[in-house]
């Protein structure tokens, strides 16, 4: 399983000069399995990996963790929607009234874009992930709701013995504490369950997040708790902040890596997220 990191950002993409070494795509990371290729999320950074597998003639399947914008705004900029042999998958949570495709098409549509999706050259369907585990491409595929605001999942894939979990948008410690609580009451804890890679939202310092409890998003201190509590084996702090600078992501994966070593793990088990890196499991 090759993993790459092509957004990594939250809440809007971030072309600063400041953030260019971490990246100011936001989230999409590309899961290269042995049948084909899985893309979680479809941020600004899915266009440059589209620009990459255009007319590879595989199949592609697109798994959506929930419907914000940043995280879909990079769908018409993905290159094997706009080739006729292409076959895409969009994957995406269940909706009240509307149908994924219908959701999406509140986006892909005017005003909001010139070009409307039945226009997309390519073979593109639109699936409502199922209640329980699924086969795609040869790994097992699963995903449960978190919290976060709005209908968003949280995945797991696992081929090989190895495991990837996916909680970009998370805030766990929303009514639980992470330190006590028992696991099966914390949110997305069954998807991280020992997981080989936990890529996790850490978005705010506490100082931030007195002010933004409920919005859906991690301290990096409740990342770490949560990556402990489910014996990740290592931890990816993802959904930067738009307002942090290179710099100040230097200054706080020091201190996470500090933080972790006093719970007694090794510090080269945490990372954080940088566009363009590439991780094998």
């Amino acid at each position: 399983m090759q993993v790459t990191l092509c957004g990594a950002r939250g809440s809007i993409p971030t072309p600063d000069a400041d953030k260019l070494r971490y990246g100011g795509n936001t989230s999409c990371v590309s899961v290269e399995l042995e049948g084909g290729q899985l893309i979680l999320d479809a941020g600004s950074g899915i266009r440059t990996l589209g620009a990459r597998v255009y007319g590879r003639r595989e199949e592609v399947h697109i798994l959506l963790t929930h419907l914000h914008l940043d995280h879909i705004m990079g769908l018409l900029f993905f290159a094997p929607f706009f080739d006729t042999e292409a076959r895409v998958t969009v994957w995406g949570p269940r909706g009240s009234f509307r149908d994924l495709r219908r959701r999406l098409g509140r986006y892909l549509s005017a005003p909001l874009s010139p070009i409307e999706m039945r226009d997309l050259p390519a073979h593109v369907s639109f699936n409502e992930v199922p209640s329980g585990p699924w086969q795609l491409l040869g790994a097992r595929c699963e995903a449960a709701l978190v919290t976060h605001r709005g209908p968003t999942l949280g995945y797991r894939i696992t081929e090989a013995g190895r495991s990837l979990c996916y909680l970009p948008d998370h805030e766990p410690a929303l009514g639980a504490d992470l330190e006590q609580a028992p696991r099966e009451w914390i949110s997305g804890a069954g998807l991280a369950d020992r997981a080989d890679l936990l890529i996790h939202d850490a978005q705010y310092t506490e100082p931030e997040y007195h002010g933004t409890i409920g919005w859906g998003h991690s301290t990096i201190e409740d990342a770490l708790r949560f990556a402990d509590r489910t014996e990740a084996r290592q931890l990816l702090l993802f959904h930067h902040d738009p307002a942090h600078e290179d710099e100040l992501l230097d200054r706080l994966l020091a201190r996470a890596r500090e933080l972790w070593v006093d719970r007694g793990g090794d510090a080269g088990q945490v990372h954080m997220a940088t566009e363009r890196s590439r991780l094998t499991l």
